[in-house]
């Protein structure tokens, strides 16, 4: 291990109780900084009467587009299999499942839509022995989006297969070298889940906290059986998300850009970057940080405990207020740029950041920004997609479910 690195934040990975109907085992610290997420929310603070009027307002515009959305959804579902895509059918049916899960026009006590029921049939279908959910490769990222829509459609008949997920998920966990020792750069991050464990990054990392966190409500009537459940090393994977970080305190890869304007930000993995690279002043290559990664970033943070007073934290959040940006994705420009809404309406929602403050000081209400812009990209049929088309989102099964999935966040705070 590297003398030089900051010693591990070695707080365990953190449930909400209020996630679920039932206690939640007592294994692991909630931050004190989560919303209430139901895989949903409610209002922080009380809000004024005017506010409150103005947001009646926009929700009620916000449920129309999500109706037209998850109408064109409704037409792309395979009406045989139940799946939605061809080249990730896993990825993309539990991100549509997702999409209908957090639709804001749903009441307490409607029934499980008719497509999500056939989807979840077909998520099932596709569990493997070893508890993996996918069909030819990308385990993790296939196993990790099953695993969360899975929960949202919570079956007693699936208990097993969200189990076994669960578990294929933790053994994802990148260790080379020394087992045990922090002495790759790559250890304790989590990739693809096909390169034979020589690969991680923070996009699937948080895919997989994100399931983890939430699956933790199964274990929760299991008394002493679930302390023989496999846990994820929280704080291999808390060194893994700091590697990740432009910030010289915690970070002391050659990497780590000099630039105060990369401090806090994000790259994708300790190694290389789907951003920017420049020279730094002693001529090594300063890795620039992008946006889309940086929210991931924040929301990892929060998976694995990591308190809101974290000066790691802090400083992802001043990065993030300081490059708020509603018509690009910072630092990749339209790439990625879905990706990075419903990562950044996700994030936001669950720090409970009600309001973006700016470099020049300008407060800046996030929900309605993000919202107006959104509603502004539907096309016709209800669909989104971005023409720039990098990480398969020329896809409007993928753009859409990924709008979808902001709004439905974004609705449940307004």
């Amino acid at each position: 291990m590297d003398k030089n690195r900051p010693a591990p934040n070695t707080a365990p990975l953190a449930v909400d109780a209020a996630l679920f109907p039932h206690p939640v085992i007592c294994i692991m610290k909630i931050p004190t900084f989560l919303l209430t997420l139901a895989f949903g929310t409610t209002a922080a603070f009380p809000q004024a009467a005017t506010q409150v009027a103005r947001n009646e307002s926009l929700k009620q515009e916000l449920r129309l587009s999500v109706e037209r959305g998850l109408d064109f959804l409704r037409t792309k579902q395979n009406p045989t299999t139940g799946q939605w895509g061809e080249a990730e059918p896993v990825a993309l049916t539990g991100l549509g499942i997702i999409s209908f899960m957090l639709d804001p026009n749903r009441k307490p006590g409607d029934p499980v839509p008719a497509e999500v029921e056939k989807a979840t049939k077909f998520l099932v279908s596709n569990a493997r022995p070893d508890g993996g959910i996918f069909i030819k490769g990308r385990g993790n990222y296939n196993t990790a989006l099953a695993l969360t829509a899975l929960l949202l459609n919570n079956k007693p008949e699936n208990e097993e297969v969200m189990l076994k997920a669960r578990r294929y998920l933790v053994h994802c966990q990148v260790d080379l070298d020394e087992k045990g020792k922090q002495d790759n750069p790559l250890d304790g991050g989590i990739g693809y889940g096909d390169e034979k464990g020589m690969h991680a990054d923070m996009s699937n990392l948080t895919f997989a906290l994100e399931a983890l966190y939430y699956s933790q409500s199964l274990l929760a009537d299991k008394g002493d059986a679930a302390k023989n459940e496999p846990q994820l090393n929280v704080a291999a994977a808390i060194d893994f998300i700091q590697r990740c970080q432009n910030r010289p305190a915690s970070n002391k890869s050659s990497w780590v850009s000099k630039d105060p304007d990369d401090a806090g930000g994000f790259i994708y993995n300790p190694v290389e970057t789907r951003g920017a690279k420049v020279p730094n002043p002693d001529g090594s290559i300063a890795l620039r940080s992008y946006g889309s990664i940086s929210y991931a970033g924040l929301l990892s943070f929060i998976y694995a405990g990591v308190d809101k007073d974290d000066p790691r934290v802090k400083a992802v959040i001043e990065w993030l207020q300081n490059h708020y940006n509603p018509n690009e994705n910072p630092g990749l420009g339209a790439a990625g740029l879905y990706y990075y809404y419903q990562t950044m309406s996700k994030a936001l929602s669950i720090a409970k950041i009600d309001f973006i403050k700016t470099k020049d000081g300008k407060l800046i209400d996030w929900r309605a920004d993000i919202t107006q812009k959104l509603l502004g990209l539907q096309k016709g049929d209800g669909s989104w997609s971005n023409a720039e088309g990098r990480w398969m989102e020329s896809d409007p099964v993928l753009t859409t479910s990924y709008i979808l999935m902001a709004l439905g966040r974004i609705h449940q705070t307004l």
